[in-house]
């Protein structure tokens, strides 16, 4: 797969993540104060994000240590976007409206960069169960009766 193609599956996942933070948000506001609402419904999409690039846009198995990093795709993304806002609104004098918009698309690349990183990123080796043991020459399995080395 391209990654242009792996770009665009991207992009269509932050919108489907998007849309289901957005309802979960708006379904837990009903019964929680709204910072409660946001926490769970953050954590909700971002969860549901984390599978849905492992499985549609990487094509890739997911594992504990890329769920445990994937949080930093986000974080990547907060600090994009808000100093995108301050430089547009602040310096830039666009409107605080539609800033975020155009702060949050000038972030997709950036996010997209961090987010392949970490779910392309080989696994590290596992250790062996226990120390390699070298035998000594002459000390190796017997062979059986009538078999010649």
């Amino acid at each position: 797969m391209t990654v242009q193609w792996q770009m665009f599956r991207f992009a269509l996942v932050g919108v489907v993540n998007t849309g289901t933070y957005y309802g979960c948000y708006l379904a837990l506001l009903t019964r929680l104060p709204y910072i409660a609402a946001h926490v769970i419904a953050f954590a909700l999409s971002m969860t549901g994000s984390f599978f849905m690039n492992s499985y549609f846009t990487y094509r890739t198995r997911p594992t504990w240590r890329k769920f445990l990093l994937f949080p930093l795709t986000n974080a990547a993304n907060f600090v994009i976007t808000t100093g995108g806002v301050y430089l547009l609104v602040d310096v830039g004098g666009f409107s605080d409206r539609w800033s975020p918009l155009v702060a949050a698309a000038a972030a997709i690349p950036i996010t997209f960069v961090v987010s392949r990183t970490i779910m392309l990123r080989p696994e590290p080796a596992r250790p062996r169960r226990g120390p390699a043991r070298q035998v000594p020459a002459g000390e190796g399995p017997v062979p059986e009766a009538g078999v010649r080395r």
